[in-house]
């Protein structure tokens, strides 16, 4: 039954109590320190100014406390499609993406598939983003309860009520959306392993076992949609049932209020972030 469990392998959207320096840190400066990481990551595409960013995601986790190992397992599930998108990239988008401050150089070419340095860079480069975004959501979550998440997110938007954004609806959608994911796996489990208790041929070993694991998934979507649609009804029923209306006037318990660390520790990663959008172009691979 170890190829049926997924819920192990799903770090993002479980809180994990803890208190280290990101634990102390108010939820409004998680994500405004996430924000100038992201920005950073966004717009850098050398090998040099990513590594430098995954070191920062490294420093982070180490703060943190939390076992990068734990971290590191979310990937599991994302290997298949991780080799799918690497192996498009590698050789489709040979003439498509050229490195800066560099010459196309072809290693390759047969027919349309066409292997250069750009998208060799771009295969390696695309996987070190998708690590640094993989380690920033799950410390997000990891290291804040959704009640905190969801308030933070609300008070960063609020003056954009202003303008009509509802900004209440939007923070609880998105703390919803994080808390259905360990839910989801959960679900995915039960459903394997019914299906494999009444004969159904899951989880084959094999040299190619991600292959034909990726291929059974495919046949449990549709049940797996169907609990979603479930849950997501009876959890609009609880809503009503409890006469929630948004956020307008509404009022919280819980009162934020930012420290010396908080303002610090987003100084430090603000200057990081522009530093890092400044000079992008400095980088000569």
């Amino acid at each position: 039954m170890e190829n049926f469990e997924f819920l192990r392998n799903v770090t993002i959207g479980q809180y994990l109590p803890g208190d280290s320096l990101v634990h102390r840190l108010d939820p409004r400066a998680k994500l405004a320190i996430m924000t100038f990481l992201v920005a950073a990551i966004t717009f850098n595409i050398s090998y040099v100014a990513n590594v430098i960013l995954l070191l920062v995601c490294f420093l982070i986790v180490i703060l943190s406390n939390i076992s990068l190992r734990y971290i590191l397992a979310g990937v599991k599930p994302a290997v298949p499609f991780i080799i799918i998108l690497a192996t498009l990239q590698l050789l489709f988008y040979g003439d498509d993406f050229v490195p800066p401050n560099m010459t196309s150089v072809t290693y390759f070419q047969w027919g349309f598939v066409h292997v250069t340095n750009g998208s060799i860079q771009l295969v390696v480069v695309s996987i070190m983003r998708f690590l640094e975004l993989l380690f920033l959501t799950s410390l997000l979550t990891n290291t804040t309860p959704t009640a905190e998440l969801t308030h933070g997110m609300e008070n960063l938007m609020r003056p954009l009520t202003r303008i009509g954004v509802p900004a209440h609806e939007i923070s609880l959608i998105f703390t919803i959306a994080l808390r259905f994911v360990p839910l989801f796996a959960e679900q995915l489990e039960v459903i394997m392993k019914a299906q494999a208790s009444r004969g159904a041929n899951l989880g084959v070993g094999g040299k190619f076992q991600f292959i034909q694991t990726t291929r059974h998934l495919l046949v449990l979507v549709v049940p797996l949609f169907i609990d979603a649609f479930r849950r997501a009804e009876d959890l609009i029923l609880a809503m009503e049932a409890r006469c929630y209306v948004g956020g307008q006037g509404r009022t919280h318990l819980l009162s934020l209020e930012y420290k010396q660390l908080d303002y610090a520790s987003m100084a430090l990663i603000f200057v990081f972030a522009v530093l890092m959008l400044i000079f992008r172009g400095v980088f000569p691979i």
